[in-house]
């Protein structure tokens, strides 16, 4: 997938932030029927590990996915359907996920610098392997204006930073995906 130019970005983003709340709840309607297992991942699981420790951070974390949501459709069209992507690429896909992101998991028994390198591993793995690092970058900043005017607790920003890292990735390997069906 090609990295967003910074202009195609800028759009992009003020497409998300003009959407009114009839337009917001569509687009989100719409991923949630064409996309359902990684909508209840984004907006059930990963909110969920970040809600654990700070709500409202949580909430911040949605807002940023439903903008992310719109950048990807903006710039590279609609939302593939999950149906049209192999199960098996979706089987895959949530298998390493999972594996990867057990670290995160609040109460899962592991040793703290097993857990520690796991987690750093994989956020730089994901900040090395990304194509939008513009789009990556707008997103940590915009978690980072958020614990400048509402400070958080570390883990949690921690853990919201890397849930959108993995956002970003997902989409792009959906839409990798998609493509590399559509030209088979």
């Amino acid at each position: 997938m090609r990295e967003l130019t910074d202009r195609e970005l800028y759009q992009a983003l003020q497409y998300a932030k003009s959407q009114d709340e009839n337009a917001g709840r569509s687009i989100l309607q719409q991923f949630q029927t064409e996309q359902s297992a990684l909508a209840q991942t984004i907006f059930g699981v990963f909110s969920a590990l970040i809600a654990d420790k700070d709500r409202n951070l949580a909430n911040l974390f949605m807002d940023l996915c439903f903008d992310v949501i719109c950048v990807f459709r903006h710039a590279f069209g609609d939302l593939p359907e999950q149906r049209a992507l192999s199960m098996e690429w979706l089987q895959n896909t949530a298998a390493l996920l999972d594996a990867e992101l057990q670290a995160f998991m609040p109460g899962n028994p592991m040793d703290t610098k097993f857990r520690d390198k796991f987690q750093n591993r994989f956020t730089e793995r994901l900040i090395e392997s990304n194509s939008q690092a513009g789009l990556v970058k707008f997103m940590d900043d915009s978690i980072s204006a958020y614990v400048a005017d509402s400070p958080a607790d570390p883990d949690a920003v921690r853990t919201a930073r890397t849930m959108i890292y993995v956002v970003i990735q997902l989409f792009g390997a959906m839409y990798d995906q998609a493509e590399r069906q559509a030209t088979a």
